[in-house]
């Protein structure tokens, strides 16, 4: 019988062998962590996704997790329950990212609500001399170049819709994307630094 097939056949009988497992782990056994999870990974996913909805989110997180209990092998002897104790740091995990993510898209969606500008044809006044500057920008575009940019920028189309909406190609698409951008950042830059930095984040 090879090495793995004798780990699995010791983790399906007792505890007291897969807490063997772990002091191996421990020690800084590379195979042994492999076993261990082969042995734990998909029922973990499973639960994961049960908390997250998303199966590309808990592969992420069972993948954090595994990798947090590597690094931090040390602590593995010292471990009684391995099984809920890794179902109880994967849930903390989950939690914390799920968090995250929620702060994140309230964030996005307070910046969107303060930069909301419909388009850039009907653009209000700008309310100071900086965003009037961006505004001038993009009116000295070329014709197309401006429609190109409104219509990635402002609503907010992919490639492939703009290319069809003016009957040219995606190539032509990012060019004049590209061109709009440098002509953009070559104005600002002459006017407002503040507004030149804001405009490169944009690409």
């Amino acid at each position: 019988m090879r090495y793995n097939d004798q780990l699995f056949a010791l983790l399906a009988h007792t505890p007291d062998t897969e807490k063997q497992l772990l002091v191996q782990i421990a020690e800084g056994n590379e195979a042994a962590f492999r076993q261990l999870y082969y042995c734990h990974h998909q029922a973990l996913g499973t639960y994961i996704f049960q908390l997250t909805a998303s199966r590309e989110l808990a592969e992420e997180i069972v993948q954090d997790t595994f990798l947090k209990i590597w690094t931090d092998r040390q602590s593995l002897a010292t471990v009684n329950n391995f099984k809920a104790w890794l179902f109880i740091v994967s849930k903390n995990h989950a939690l914390n990212t799920l968090r995250k993510i929620v702060r994140e898209r309230a964030l996005q969606k307070q910046w969107q609500k303060e930069h909301a500008t419909d388009t850039a044809t009907d653009m209000a006044p700008a309310e100071t001399p900086s965003y009037a500057v961006l505004e001038q920008a993009i009116r000295n575009l070329p014709a197309q170049q401006k429609k190109v940019f409104i219509l990635s920028r402002f609503h907010h189309l992919k490639y492939r819709e703009i290319a069809s909406e003016l009957n040219i190609s995606r190539e032509t698409v990012k060019s004049y994307l590209r061109n709009a951008a440098d002509s953009i950042a070559r104005y600002i830059s002459k006017r407002s630094l503040f507004l030149w930095v804001l405009c490169i984040t944009w690409f």
